[in-house]
């Protein structure tokens, strides 16, 4: 049995929508450095000892502060990264096409792939990383629980910048543990 810890990423420099790949603004870093802390102050059988981020830039700049306590890599797994958005999509075009997304299921979501296929994906990819801080998304975080909560909406919760939900796996069972902090995000 084993913990693993999926990571909202910190505050960004950028709305979505604004930058392909920003990075953290100051509060961000802020709160990198205290989600390092907070997951340092775990119990020692409860602290993971591997740290994944997803490809992106706000998540590794969050994920950054951890491994570098561990003294350990960041391993980057593009399957906890972004919702891919639809490829004929602009940049300007993708907040509206997300909070439309935000207000169905995964299998109402218009775009070039199955979403909710894409939502398993997470979830799969998730549970193959025991022992670990995951440091990903919010709409990445609410397809994994989503799915193990056994619910079809996209939006089944707000987690917060570097708000921490905790997963437990117990053979091949992944279960929700409890869901981290929510908050009122600019992502809608």
């Amino acid at each position: 049995m084993s913990n693993i810890y999926l990571i909202r990423h910190g505050k960004p420099a950028a709305a979505w929508g604004d930058d392909d790949d920003p990075g953290l603004d100051e509060t961000g870093h802020a709160q990198a450095r205290a989600a390092a802390e907070a997951l340092l102050a775990l119990p020692p059988e409860q602290r993971p000892t591997r740290v994944v981020s997803s490809p992106l830039k706000r998540c590794r700049e969050t994920a950054q502060p951890f491994a570098d306590a561990l003294g350990v890599d960041v391993t980057i797994v593009p399957a906890v990264g972004e919702i891919p958005t639809p490829a004929n999509l602009t940049l300007a075009e993708r907040p509206a096409w997300l909070r439309a997304a935000f207000e169905g299921t995964w299998g109402q979501i218009k775009g070039d792939l199955d979403y909710d296929a894409w939502r398993r994906e997470v979830a799969d990819a998730v549970a193959g990383l025991p022992n670990t801080a995951v440091f990903s998304h919010f709409v990445a975080i609410n397809a994994v629980v989503s799915h193990l909560e056994g619910q079809d909406q996209v939006i089944v919760f707000r987690p917060d910048h570097t708000s921490r939900t905790t997963l437990r796996l117990d053979g091949d069972a992944l279960k929700l543990v409890e869901r981290g902090p929510e908050a009122v995000t600019g992502v809608l």
